[in-house]
Formats: C-alpha cells, structure tokens, sequence
C-alpha cells in the first residue's frame, strides 16, 4: 500500500473498503421491518416463477440467523481495518505487513540452522576449502542457489561464468567472490552499433580474436587495432588484458562468455551486452555465503575439484 504514485489511491481504497461496509449496514437497518416479519401460513407472497407446473418460487424473509451472520461479518470487517492495513497507507493498529512476517520466518529458519554452521567459525576460505564437511555443504548450497545459472558442474553456459577456471571479471579472491555473492555484479558492455558500422566491428573483431591466438585477417587485424584503440581501450586496456575494476573481460585468454566466433564478437561490440549476478545477502547468511565462497574458490584453485563436483553429484 506504501507504493502508490500520489495519495489520491489511497484514499480512493479506503473509501470503498469503509463504503461497501457502511452500505451493506444501510441495506439491513432500511430493510429492517421486512427482514424482522413472519408472514402467516399460506400468505407466503410468491414471485410469479413455476417450474414443472407446481414449483412454485416464493419470496420469503431471509433467516434471523443470517441477518445477525450478515452483521457480525460487518463488525469483524470494520475491526480487521483497524487492526490490520486494508485502507490505503494506513499501517493498522498491530503494523502487521506480509514483508515483516517474511522477515520473522527467515530469522526463525536462520537459528533453526544457526548449530549447523557454528563449527565453521573462525576458518578462513582456504580451510572451509580443504574441509570435507564444509565442502559438502557449500557443494548443496551451490546445487540450490547458483546451479540454475551456472550449471551443477559450475561450467557455466553463454552469458553465464565458468567458474572453474582460472579467469574471474571481478577477481578470483576469496573477498572478492564473497563480495560477488553478497552483493552481486551488474556487467555493462555498452552498445557501438551506432558509431560503429559493421564493417568496423568487423576489423575489431578480428584484432580481438588475434590477441588470443585465433584465425584472422592480417589486414583487418590491421584497421581494427586503430578503432579498437578509440572504443575499447576505456575498459579493456591498451593491451587488451581487461580490468578487474570494472569487470571488463580480459580478451587475450581463451575464455569467452559468449562465443569466440566473429558474428558473436560483432553482436556484443554493437549490440552490448547487459548481464547481472544477483545479490545473495537477503537470501543466505553469512556463515552460508562464506561457506559457498570457500566451495567456489576450492573449484580453480585446489587440485581435481572439478573432478569432486561430479563424483560427489555421483554419490548423492
């Protein structure tokens, strides 16, 4: 009710929720001397509808029952608006919102789990990495959290990092993961297309695909060096290594998010690309993030943890 655009709805609520009450009162009390008759035997007055030829329907008075049902359901409404928020931007008397019980049930769940991390405390990332009980857990976090976009192998897919790598936007520190999962990333490469032709793009592309080994044409590796300097240099760095600041991808490696291909190179100079790691710190604690920290740092920097991915998947 707190995301109106002006106060105009919240009071256009509260009036139909307060109005249809006062009506359905006004109904009952003009209503009251018909409701509270008991017509005689036989003086039943019918409304004229005969079914089969002698189903009859006739309008008798509503049960006394239902009136008072009718008015206690009235009460009960008017004390919800006082008690809970139902008119408008009024919060209520107890203050009670859906966010705040959320908020409750996630703090009962963390104590609930609370025992389970506490013998992980005091270990730095490498130790978490090198501990069989703390890998498992940061293995089925990662299976729950992480594994939708970076595959349960952690190999990624387009658009989505390998993780088991040696090559890292941001850095492959334990803080700086830890960062990434906390608070998550948002990867800019800004669209070209509308000073760079295709034709340029083109020459770009193949100088990019030089610096990392792949095939390309000499003279447009040529040209390309040239434009590649007045568009890319910002991010990327005259030598085309990337800036972990900015989460600029090196490109003289082997690693492509999206392809090595000179059509995938072309689209991402002029279309861009726009990717976004979310923030994990309103979905996991910090003793579950450093945990999946350590489980992700083990994969590129212990020997064979790829390989324990698979056969621990295997096991379970």
């Amino acid at each position: 009710m707190s995301d109106f655009v002006n106060g105009f709805w919240s009071y256009f609520i509260g009036i139909i929720a307060v109005g249809g009450i006062v009506w359905c009162l006004w109904l009952l009390y003009t209503q009251r001397r018909w409701l509270g008759e008991r017509p005689a035997a036989g003086q039943v007055e019918d409304t004229g509808h005969v079914w089969d030829g002698d189903l009859t329907e006739l309008n008798n008075p509503v049960p006394r029952w239902w009136t008072w049902m009718y008015l206690l359901l009235c009460v009960f409404a008017l004390a919800y608006l006082v008690l809970f928020p139902g008119l408008g931007e009024y919060k209520g008397v107890l203050g009670y919102t859906t966010a705040g019980e959320v908020a409750q049930q996630q703090e009962a769940q963390r104590e609930a789990v609370r025992p389970l991390y506490a013998r992980f405390e005091g270990m730095s990332v490498p130790e978490l990495a090198g501990d069989i009980p703390a890998r498992e857990v940061g293995q089925r976090l990662f299976l729950s959290t992480c594994s939708q976009c970076h595959g349960s192998d952690a190999r990624g897919a387009p658009g989505f990092p390998n993780l088991t790598d040696g090559d890292w936007l941001h850095g492959g520190t334990p803080e700086a993961i830890e960062t990434t999962i906390r608070d998550g990333r948002h990867g800019i490469m800004p669209p070209w297309g509308s000073v760079v032709d295709v034709r340029m793009a083109t020459d770009i592309a193949h100088y990019v695909r030089s610096l990392s080994g792949l095939a390309s044409d000499p003279v447009r590796v040529f040209r390309g060096k040239r434009e590649f300097g007045n568009y890319c240099v910002a991010c990327h760095g005259v030598d085309g290594k990337g800036n972990q600041a900015l989460g600029a991808p090196n490109l003289t490696d082997a690693v492509w998010l999206y392809g090595s291909s000179e059509a995938a190179i072309v689209r991402t100079i002029r279309e861009g690309r726009n990717n976004q790691m979310p923030a994990h710190k309103d979905v996991l604690t910090p003793e579950q993030i450093r945990l999946l920290t350590a489980w992700v740092w083990g994969l590129s920097n212990q020997p064979g943890a790829p390989a324990g991915v698979a056969s621990a998947e295997a096991r379970q």
